[in-house]
């Protein structure tokens, strides 16, 4: 059994992170098995962490924020993500480890390395086989973010400055592993988003065939 690949997509929320899983899960899936899965979440534990980290009406200092980020993507790794790797599907995870570098490590101001890892420990050292970082300015996020029906959970309360380190963040991330990190203009339309993300992943998804 050929082991399955994991593809991440990240980036700040509103920047269509979502919308690129979705598309790129109907296309991939005619090449054969495809899972989506999303962070935090994905697992029965894990979403109701989720649910624990969004709630505006709680409070939630910045370690024990990346500690329940950690635990959910700990509970994923183990119970879904794994054994779908090891049957051969390839996985899309709406958002992993990055993000945890990049919003607690940066935004919180936390430390990319000690959060790095509390997360190698929490996912036995996976990492994805390539990641899609779609990106976008904190303004245009922001603006995304404020045309939706849905009230803003508490991270999409936070200041503009919040963000901006974020997505620096990113950036730096992306300069320090380009081999596997590869950013595309989250400003387009959705279809040119996509068909660059498929670009991107032609040659994992022609090793299915």
């Amino acid at each position: 059994m050929v082991r399955g690949r994991l593809i991440t997509i990240e980036g700040l929320d509103g920047a269509g992170k979502t919308t690129l899983a979705t598309a790129l899960h109907a296309k991939l899936a005619a090449r054969g098995p495809v899972a989506l899965l999303r962070e935090p979440g994905g697992v029965e534990l894990s979403e109701r962490i989720r649910e624990l980290v969004k709630d505006p009406a709680l409070r939630c200092g910045p370690r024990a924020e990346a500690l329940l980020y950690v635990a959910a993507r700990a509970q994923l790794v183990e119970e879904r993500v794994e054994p779908l790797l090891a049957a051969g599907t390839l996985v899309l995870l709406d958002r992993f480890v990055d993000s945890s570098l990049a919003y607690q490590g940066a935004g919180r101001g936390l430390g990319v390395e000690a959060v790095a890892a509390l997360n190698a420990f929490a996912t036995h050292g996976l990492a994805p086989d390539r990641t899609l970082l779609l990106r976008v300015s904190p303004a245009t996020a922001r603006a995304r973010q404020q045309g939706r029906t849905a009230e803003p959970d508490r991270l999409e309360r936070e200041a503009h400055a919040f963000f901006q380190r974020i997505a620096a963040a990113y950036d730096g991330l992306a300069a320090a592993d380009p081999g596997r990190i590869y950013v595309l203009d989250g400003e387009a339309a959705p279809g040119e988003v996509l068909s660059a993300a498929l670009d991107v992943l032609a040659d994992l998804d022609s090793q299915r065939s």
